[in-house]
């Protein structure tokens, strides 16, 4: 079954072509809540070694975090590393695990930025409006903003900023560990967006989903017994 783009457009993009398509994808995006209902949440996560970009999504029930499914795909590394650009180095290949999944999950976890970007258009946000689909980014690190310290307890969050626009969250997931930086990639809001980060992070700093496909990306199976389809 897996998910397919909506439309789709050329990635052979020089830097400059790259940035100006990401001003034209803007007016795509749609915040609004994520559904009411979930029952299977996905997470990507994306690994490069030397020449090769692999992508990895992993599919979760929800709200019990019970792995389900996972899904991989390899290609060559064709585009430059240039910050703010990365959805150039790894969208095609997040594209093409998303593809080979035999569920479908209610909405996705990318580790990686949405709308805490230069130009709003993450990873997250760039899939998301790919495939129109729930997409919320989940970052271990602010790209842009600025924010105060959030609370040190778990759930506490504060506003990330650029200038007087709210961009994200800068959540607290566990008590006194190190915030995650939570924005709307797309079909989401920014409340129902923390809500689901802070749900799904059960045991550890990350969230279970991206915690997961972290690990598939990296060469790890899931347990044999919960493994659907691994390619």
């Amino acid at each position: 079954m897996g998910i397919r783009p909506v439309f789709t457009h050329p990635w052979d993009l020089t830097p400059a072509e790259a940035r100006a398509l990401q001003q034209r994808l803007r007016s795509r995006v749609r915040v609004k809540p994520l559904p009411a209902s979930i029952q299977v949440v996905g997470g990507v996560d994306v690994s490069i070694q030397k020449e090769t970009v692999r992508a990895a999504v992993v599919l979760l029930s929800f709200p019990d975090l019970e792995p389900l499914e996972a899904a991989t795909a390899e290609l060559p590394v064709d585009f430059p590393y240039v910050p703010g650009l990365l959805a150039f180095r790894e969208g095609p290949v997040v594209l093409d695990a998303l593809e080979r999944l035999r569920g479908r999950p209610d909405v996705l976890i990318f580790d990686a930025q949405g709308l805490a970007h230069p130009r709003r258009m993450g990873l997250a946000t760039h899939i998301g409006v790919l495939l129109d689909w729930p997409a919320v980014g989940c970052a271990k690190s602010r790209l842009c903003g600025e924010h105060e310290e959030p609370p040190p307890e778990q759930g506490g969050w504060v506003p990330l900023m650029s200038g007087e626009e709210v961009i994200g969250a800068v959540v607290r997931t566990r008590t006194g560990v190190r915030p995650l930086f939570v924005s709307v990639g797309h079909r989401a809001d920014l409340k129902t967006a923390v809500e689901l980060v802070i749900s799904c992070c059960s045991r550890y700093r990350l969230p279970e989903p991206t915690r997961w496909a972290h690990r598939v990306a990296g060469g790890e199976p899931l347990p044999v017994a919960q493994q659907l389809t691994l390619f």
